[in-house]
């Protein structure tokens, strides 16, 4: 099993908020087994010099989309699963450089990429896969255009496509979500609103029944695991979580209401800014469909809003980016744009300790400590004062490393 010894690194405390110089950790295989901070540790183990630079965890990204490889909606329904799946590796290859060693799919990921991931044929971040998305017909994950003639009725109340499975009633919901579990999904996504990248739903509308959510989260349960919720609408909150939902995705229109209920929950926000403001300056460029152009006028000024509200009423915020196609090379901007709302110290605590717990992972992801995982990055500067090293693409990270393997390193 392989040592590695980092010292002189200025280690950052998220619990203490604050950062700890002349620090040094020790790393066996794919754990860290000793955290020394302000002291040395010696060994036989090579040694790596940090040079004061500042030793953090690895970011988690609990709200990607690595299989939609790009804004032309049209093209990526005709694109083929291998097709995708190359791509898909080369965008996650690209998170896990910017310093992203874990992400969360968060609906499309075909099983297939991960086996190669786990299978060291490609390069990427610790992925958990929620595999398609659950979605009412007509709804966020319903893609069918309309105006073709008749429609596409069968019995079973299931069709599926790359990206969902658009099940009715929760029989329906029901087989949809446990055939996703018995194709390896770690968890399960529903929609329970409109959105901006669906044609035939309005931002505001609630999807699903109670019963159809219910049938989800209790089918996720009972595998141990959980659902989150693309969700818009205060009322599509409140149902999803009263439901049984854990994470609510973006969240734009929560209210005061809303949010109350989500703290009594105990459930998650995961806001998602960055996608916004990228559909709005390059969407059009890419061919991103005019109607959902328009749609997204409605929610740019909500994000920030709402991150406020949830905080205010004791939610636990985590992070997430929603980046789709061209957009993805924007992932680390999400921490500048959540920084005009929370302090430094907080959005870095959304993007570890807050996320590890949402997975399920706490202790193990997220932390510098004995017997995490070994994700760790070395920054230049400080993160705690600016966070720019850290959004601008990585440029500031000399050094990522992912379950004790170095990925990524600018060290002489």
């Amino acid at each position: 099993m392989s040592e590695l010894i980092i010292q002189n690194a200025a280690l950052l405390d998220l619990e203490s908020g604050e950062t700890v110089p002349a620090s040094s950790v020790r790393v066996s295989g794919d754990r860290i087994v000793e955290v020394a901070p302000g002291s040395r540790i010696t060994g036989a183990a090579p040694v790596l010099d940090a040079a004061g630079r500042t030793l953090m965890p690895g970011l988690i990204d609990a709200h990607v989309h690595a299989a939609v490889t790009t804004l032309d909606m049209p093209a990526m329904a005709r694109r083929t699963a291998s097709h995708i799946g190359i791509e898909a590796a080369g965008l996650l290859e690209a998170m896990l450089r910017r310093g992203f060693t874990t992400v969360r799919d968060a609906g499309g990921l075909d099983r297939g990429v991960t086996e190669a991931l786990d299978a060291g044929l490609i390069k990427g971040p610790r992925v958990f896969r929620s595999g398609r998305v659950i979605s009412q017909t007509g709804g966020h994950g319903d893609f069918d255009p309309v105006g073709r003639g008749d429609p596409h009725l069968c019995a079973c109340h299931i069709s599926s496509n790359w990206f969902a499975h658009v099940a009715d009633g929760p029989d329906a919901v029901r087989r949809a979500v446990r055939e996703e579990l018995k194709n390896g999904a770690h968890q399960i996504k529903i929609m329970a609103s409109g959105g901006i990248s669906s044609p035939t739903d309005p931002l505001d509308t609630v999807q699903y029944t109670r019963d159809e959510i219910r049938a989800a989260t209790s089918e996720a349960a009972a595998r141990g695991t959980y659902v989150l919720a693309h969700a818009f609408a205060p009322e599509a909150i409140v149902q999803a979580v009263t439901a049984g939902v854990k994470s609510v995705e973006h969240g734009v229109f929560l209210d005061t209401a809303s949010a109350r209920v989500m703290a009594e929950h105990s459930a998650f926000l995961v806001p998602t800014l960055v996608v916004l403001e990228q559909l709005a300056e390059i969407g059009r460029r890419w061919g991103y469909p005019a109607p959902s152009l328009d749609k997204l006028q409605a929610v740019l000024s909500a994000g920030t809003n709402a991150i406020e509200i949830a905080l205010d009423a004791g939610v636990r915020v985590g992070f997430g980016t929603d980046l789709l196609g061209e957009s993805h090379p924007a992932q680390g901007r999400e921490l500048l744009l959540r920084a005009r709302v929370q302090s430094p110290l907080d959005v870095l605590r959304s993007a570890t300790a807050v996320n590890a717990d949402l997975l399920g992972r706490s202790g193990e992801l997220g932390a510098v400590a004995p017997g995490a995982l070994a994700d760790l990055l070395l920054v230049s500067g400080n993160p705690l004062q600016d966070l720019s090293p850290l959004a601008d693409s990585g440029a500031g990270i000399d050094l990522v490393m992912r379950g004790g393997e170095v990925v990524r390193s600018e060290l002489s």
